[in-house]
């Protein structure tokens, strides 16, 4: 039986909380994605450092790569404001210089300034972005300018736990403009499609940690992925999970992707049972307790449940029996005992 990462000649590969975390990898991410054949391509969302800068840090933390192997919202974020703009046309950067070399590389124009009549806003997350940024971008779009944000990411996992991430800065100009950016990175899947023309490739997968922006692209793609719990959503988020956000996969970090495809599937698990009568969600263990572990069952409720019509309800999980309360409680998941 193959591993997952054999059934495929392309990994999509997220970063921040899914390759690492801050300055840390996660869990088995160096020695796992040291030991597969097919090609690892890094799509990040954050738009703060430069391809060549994304592949030092990843060779610092112990993984082999070169800089064309990084695809970065900020180079799809120039390359869509490329094809709206001419050559030189002054566009306003929330962001950091990375981001604005990206402009500068497609021949835009990168100003600072609302006085220099911007076009355009392109905002990118920064940890220094303040008030002053934030207020020259408000006066540009609210006088017309084009707004291209490169992720709306709320949040942003570190090593220290979730960060405000450039969706919250870009949620800001949101409330004062009363705008709706165009968004060139994840969901969109702009992304991933630039990164697929950089090899032929027949059968790519997107991983990811946040439902609403790897996975959701990749749904866009129309490409199968795996959700890995080492970021943003958690095991609760993929049972309730929208039709747009739902995994081919769910795993607890990129180890699984040494593991048989079966075993990370969302899909009937033989040790569980799962019955669904309107929003309740009985589940009861069908094996021993030594079988009983992991995320299988958190597969196997994801199943039943995103099979059920809820109507919009938000599911209730039940415990059927010992086992069962035993393998929800490990993820917080036991609504109620039956």
């Amino acid at each position: 039986m193959t591993c997952l990462a054999a059934e495929h000649d392309c990994l999509l590969l997220d970063l921040d909380g899914t390759v690492f975390r801050g300055s840390e990898p996660t869990a088995g991410a160096v020695a796992t994605l040291a030991s597969v054949s097919a090609r690892t391509l890094f799509i990040t969302n954050n738009a703060s450092r430069a391809a060549d800068e994304v592949a030092e840090h990843l060779r610092l933390l112990g993984i082999s790569l070169e800089a064309a192997d990084v695809v970065t919202s900020a180079q799809s974020a120039a390359r869509l404001l490329a094809t709206e703009l001419p050559s030189g046309t002054p566009v306003l950067v929330v962001g950091t210089d990375a981001l604005a070399a990206e402009l500068s590389s497609v021949g835009l124009r990168p100003v600072r300034s609302s006085a220099d009549k911007p076009a355009a806003v392109v905002q990118g997350h920064s940890p220094i972005t303040g008030w002053s940024d934030l207020a020259e971008a408000c006066l540009a779009i609210r006088g017309g300018a084009l707004w291209v944000a490169t992720n709306i990411d709320a949040t942003l996992p570190t090593e220290r736990g979730l960060l405000p991430g450039n969706g919250s800065m870009v949620a800001a100009l949101r409330a004062a403009t009363g705008s709706e950016p165009r968004v060139a990175g994840k969901p969109q899947p702009d992304m991933l499609r630039d990164a697929l023309a950089r090899g032929d490739f027949s059968s790519p997968l997107v991983v990811g940690d946040r439902l609403d922006t790897d996975i959701a692209g990749a749904n866009a793609a129309e490409l199968p992925s795996l959700l890995v719990l080492t970021g943003v959503s958690t095991a609760g988020d993929v049972i309730r999970a929208a039709p747009q956000h739902r995994p081919t996969y769910v795993a607890e970090d990129l180890r699984s992707l040494n593991d048989a495809s079966r075993a990370s599937r969302v899909c009937v698990q033989p040790a569980w049972r799962v019955d669904v009568d309107g929003a309740i969600a009985t589940v009861t263990s069908t094996a021993t307790t030594a079988e009983v572990c992991g995320l299988s069952v958190i597969r196997a409720a994801a199943h039943a449940v995103w099979r059920a019509d809820l109507k919009g309800r938000s599911p209730v999980l039940v415990a059927g029996d010992d086992n069962a309360r035993t393998a929800l409680d490990a993820w917080s998941l036991c609504d109620r005992i039956a």
